[in-house]
């Protein structure tokens, strides 16, 4: 295997592992957001946190995984990535922290003050990190301010805002897994919380496809880049070892320029549009899992056509396009890279087996009297 296949194989696996964090733990952060729109007692509310008490702490494992992913096998990009957005980052990490002790403290005490306060957490628990993301993937598209020096030292500068694509994807984000939280608890629970999630589904769905609809055509305002070689030379994926072994230049179509060379392309985005819709109609049908797994698909769909978008880009540079780092000149060493492959070879199907098992272990749904037969037991 030379060089360029195993950099384009571990492109996949870093957006494989993106994508299984938005799915898996996407419904997770959306079910926090709507827990005092689903629930109208406290009961509902541990029925709601209860619905997803097995499994956020794996699911959560996705970003884990994908963060130690890119520090080991892109580790240009971890550096440039987590400097330019360091408070952000830290946000986000704020963020996630409240998610652990807001299950486990909440129904320590009984008092309604307490649990109250709880549920404040858990929910700033699952909208910070979601706005973080989403605002995060928002200014990746449009530039990073970074670059670096003939030693390869970063340099930073200001922002270079677009507001209405910062906006739409924003609300883009947002949305998604508000609908992927109601899709999931539509699917899971019983009573008052799976009636109102279903009410919010059918709302959400067409407002998720607008907003996408929305950043699609801001999209077309953002600068987009070309990969090119130095000199006139042709472009050697497999030379690439450094940022400023390259050239870039301004391409005319944007970042649309890798789906108008390959029409086949476009079915990502159509996909991104079209299954929210599937999903509200799926919930308005009273078909809770179909609408969670058309839920799931549209997350995969819109993370792939980001990817698409930019490939072969992965943290394009608004001061200097030449420092934009690319999968060809961001990564690790040829042996770093085959030696994770063989790990990842050997632990992704292990963590893919667990979590099959895990949600076949705990399908079925939860009503209210379970929580209140098991009540010492749950969250």
């Amino acid at each position: 295997m030379d060089y360029a296949t195993l950099k384009l194989i571990w492109w996949g696996l870093v957006l494989f592992m993106m994508v299984g964090f938005i799915v898996m733990d996407g419904f997770d952060l959306g079910i926090a957001m709507l827990l005092p729109l689903v629930s109208k007692d406290d009961e509902d509310r541990r029925l709601v946190i209860n619905s997803v008490g097995p499994v956020w702490e794996g699911n959560q494992v996705w970003l884990i995984a994908g963060a130690g992913a890119l520090f080991a096998a892109w580790p240009l990009v971890y550096a440039a990535a987590f400097s330019a957005l360091y408070v952000p980052f830290m946000f986000l990490l704020f963020g996630l922290f409240l998610r652990p002790v807001g299950f486990d403290y909440r129904s320590k005490l009984a008092d309604p003050v307490w649990r109250r306060w709880w549920d404040r957490a858990l929910v700033a628990g699952g909208l910070v990190p979601t706005l973080v993301l989403a605002a995060a993937i928002a200014l990746v598209m449009q530039g990073l301010p970074f670059r670096f020096d003939s030693a390869l030292r970063l340099h930073y500068g200001p922002f270079d805002w677009h507001w209405g694509w910062f906006a739409s994807v924003v609300a883009t984000g947002v949305s998604l897994l508000l609908l992927h939280g109601a899709s999931f608890l539509q699917a899971k629970v019983e009573g008052t919380p799976a009636l109102r999630a279903r009410g919010l589904a059918i709302l959400l769905a067409p407002l998720v496809t607008l907003c996408y609809l929305l950043a699609g055509w801001h999209l077309l305002d953002l600068p987009g880049y070309q990969l090119t070689g130095l000199a006139g030379q042709p472009f050697d994926p497999n030379a690439a070892i450094s940022p400023l072994m390259k050239g870039v230049i301004p391409q005319s179509s944007g970042w649309l320029g890798n789906y108008f060379d390959y029409p086949m392309l476009w079915l990502a985005p159509l996909v991104g549009a079209l299954a929210p819709l599937a999903s509200g109609i799926a919930a308005w049908l009273e078909k809770g899992r179909l609408a969670l797994l058309a839920s799931g698909l549209a997350c995969a769909a819109m993370l792939c056509s980001v990817a698409i978008a930019l490939f072969p880009f992965v943290l394009p540079s608004s001061l200097d396009a030449g420092s934009s780092l690319t999968l060809w000149d961001g990564t690790s060493s040829y042996k770093t890279l085959a030696i994770m492959l063989g790990i990842v070879l050997v632990l992704m199907p292990i963590n893919l087996g667990y979590t099959g098992w895990v949600y076949r272990v705990v399908r079925g749904k939860l009503d209210r009297a379970r929580i209140k037969r098991d009540s010492h037991q749950l969250y």
